[in-house]
C-alpha cells in the first residue's frame, strides 16, 4: 500500500471536493482522480460517487474510512520505529502546548525519564491543532494541549487547567483599563470565549494580539499595558511595577492529555498521564 493513496483518500473523506484536496496536498486533479483510481484498483471496490452535487462515499468507502485511518497511523508509527534512537529500545515523540513548555517540560521529561530510563524522546512545542493532526497520523505519540480537535481515532484526558490572570502597568482596577493601551491574549478558543464574556469592550478594540504567553509578557514588558498572563508570569511582573486587576476574575484554560484511541489503555501512555497530571496539579 502506498501511503500517499491513503492520504489522498482520508484528505478527500474530509474535503469531499477533488479540487479541494488538490489544492490542500499541492496535487493537480488529475493525480488525485489517478490515486483514488490506484486505491480502487487495489482494493477492488468503488470508494466515491461523483455528481454535481458533489463527492460521496460509497458503501464500500464508508467501510475502508475507519481502516485507512488505522493503516496510515500504523505507518507513520512503523516508519518512526525504525529511525535512529541511539541506545534507547524505544523512541517516544511528545507534543507540548507552547504555552506549557516554558515553564513545565523540564519537569514532565524529568518525570518521563525516571518512570522511562529506557526511552528516548523527542520533545516538540506546538498548538493544539497541528498536535492533533500529528497524532492522528502517527507522528506524535502522546500530547498536552489546550483544544481538542474531535478526529474519530484520537483519545482525550482532561488533566486539570492553567490559570491566566489580568494584570496592568497603569492600573488595578477595570474601570482604568484603556483600549489603546490593552494587550489581547488568545490563547485557545475556549480562553477566549471566556475572555469576551468577561471583557467585551476590549476583545476587539485592542491594537496588539498574541497567542503565546512569553510574547504578551515580552510585550507588556517593552510597552505596558494590561493583558492576561499566566499566573507565574504575572507574579514575577509584580516585581516591575504590574498590578493584578482586582476587579476582574481570572481565566482557567483546560489542560487535556491525548493519544491515538489504540494506546488508550496502554500501561505505558497511562504512566505518561499520570505524570503530567500530577505535575500540572502540583501547582
Amino acid at each position: 500500500m502506498q501511503p500517499e493513496l491513503l492520504e489522498t483518500f482520508l484528505d478527500l473523506v474530509d474535503t469531499r471536493s477533488f479540487n479541494r484536496t488538490a489544492e490542500r496536498l499541492g496535487l493537480t486533479q488529475s493525480t488525485v482522480s489517478a490515486r483514488v483510481q490506484a486505491l480502487e484498483a487495489a482494493l477492488g471496490a468503488r470508494l466515491f460517487t461523483r455528481s454535481r452535487a458533489g463527492t460521496d462515499l460509497t458503501t464500500e468507502g464508508l467501510k475502508f474510512e475507519p481502516h485507512a485511518r488505522g493503516l496510515r497511523h500504523a505507518w507513520g508509527e512503523a516508519q518512526r520505529s525504525v529511525g535512529p534512537s541511539g541506545t534507547a529500545a524505544l523512541t517516544l515523540r511528545v507534543g507540548i502546548q507552547h504555552d506549557l513548555a516554558a515553564g513545565r517540560i523540564g519537569d514532565w521529561i524529568s518525570g518521563f525519564r525516571r518512570a522511562l530510563p529506557e526511552t528516548a524522546f523527542y520533545v516538540e512545542p506546538d498548538y493544539s491543532a497541528q498536535m492533533c493532526a500529528d497524532l492522528a497520523t502517527g507522528a506524535l505519540d502522546f500530547a498536552v494541549l489546550y483544544s481538542p480537535r474531535p478526529l474519530p481515532d484520537l483519545h482525550f484526558t482532561s488533566i486539570g487547567g492553567v490559570t491566566y490572570r489580568l494584570i496592568s502597568s497603569d492600573t488595578d482596577r477595570r474601570a482604568g483599563l484603556a483600549p489603546d493601551r490593552y494587550i489581547r491574549a488568545n490563547y485557545a478558543p475556549a480562553f477566549d470565549a471566556t475572555h469576551r464574556q468577561i471583557l467585551p469592550d476590549l476583545t476587539e478594540a485592542a491594537p496588539l494580539a498574541s497567542g503565546q504567553n512569553a510574547t504578551v509578557a515580552g510585550m507588556l514588558t517593552a510597552l505596558g499595558g494590561a493583558a492576561f498572563v499566566q499566573e507565574d508570569t504575572a507574579a514575577a511582573l509584580a516585581g516591575s511595577g504590574f498590578r493584578r486587576v482586582a476587579d476582574v476574575p481570572p481565566i482557567t484554560q483546560p489542560v487535556f492529555a491525548a493519544t491515538h484511541l489504540r494506546h488508550r489503555t496502554s500501561a505505558l501512555h497511562r504512566r505518561l498521564l499520570k505524570i503530567v497530571e500530577r505535575q500540572l496539579n502540583r501547582r
